[in-house]
């Protein structure tokens, strides 16, 4: 079976897929001069999809799910700089939500998005788990208070600052999850270097898609510290043997709108 699959009466034999390739694995063979994957080289593909993807003529499909193909049409995806300037400075971390949950198909649209986030070697490592029942979530923030308890009087770098957190709670303020409704975990596989990162990158995926589909989102760092340490908690929320938590994100529809944009620190730049 052909691991790439070519439409020789669209191929102009251009060879930018050769030239795109990150293994340079594919060859313009024969007097048709179409690409090719030796079967010798079939085990070096990261099935990344670049010969696909810069195929000017669109005469390549790499064979991996090929029915599942979807057209990129014509100016799709195209964004001013000006508008996605101001797409990316209007973006805040939310921690005030209306009470109305997101519906779960929305969620998905916006983690199918994350789907294709970067990874190191095309790995795609990182998984999802949603927790969508707002009386979850709110267990998950008292788990997190309790982990925090544990800290008072330790050598852990934030003993001294978990008192005031705990006080808050106790006094009915949710300073842990913010009455968030949903709570998104990456979870990804234990023994992999460089999946954490992979992780960070596929959740900043989901943080910036996220307003389009009038989603507020906030990075849950609390919770996601205790879900790497705190042994109740991962036992509530029970991960498949062998995975472990990256980071957590708490999210939900926005109650207040953006209407400008903060200042920032100036812009430092060495140039070499």
């Amino acid at each position: 079976m052909a691991h790439i699959i070519v439409d020789q009466d669209r191929c102009t034999g251009c060879g930018v897929c050769v030239k795109v390739c990150p293994s340079g694995i594919i060859d313009l063979a024969g007097e048709a001069h179409l690409p090719q994957v030796k079967d010798e080289n079939i085990l070096r593909c990261l099935y990344c999809g670049h010969c696909e993807a810069f195929c000017p003529s669109e005469a390549l499909v790499l064979n991996l799910r090929p029915d599942e193909k979807v057209p990129l049409p014509a100016g799709a995806g195209t964004i001013s700089p000006e508008d996605m300037a101001f797409y990316l400075k209007k973006r805040r971390s939310v921690r005030h939500f209306t009470g109305e949950p997101v519906p779960r198909e929305k969620i998905l649209e916006v983690l199918d998005i994350a789907r294709y986030a970067a990874s190191g070697t095309n790995g795609q490592p990182v998984q999802w788990l949603v927790v969508h029942d707002p009386e979850k979530v709110r267990k998950i923030a008292g788990l997190t208070i309790e982990w925090m308890k544990s800290l008072i009087n330790t050598s852990h770098p934030m003993s001294g600052y978990v008192p005031a957190l705990i006080s808050a709670w106790e006094q009915g303020i949710d300073v842990i999850c913010r009455n968030a409704p949903h709570m998104l975990f990456a979870h990804i596989p234990e023994g992999n270097p460089i999946a954490p990162v992979d992780a960070i990158i596929a959740l900043t995926h989901f943080d910036i898609a996220a307003p389009a589909f009038g989603i507020g989102t906030c990075w849950a760092g609390f919770v996601a510290a205790a879900s790497m340490f705190y042994e109740p908690l991962q036992k509530e929320l029970g991960l498949p043997a062998g995975r472990k938590f990256a980071y957590a994100m708490m999210f939900g529809n926005p109650k207040y709108k953006v209407c400008g944009i903060p200042r920032r620190k100036p812009l430092e730049v060495t140039w070499q």
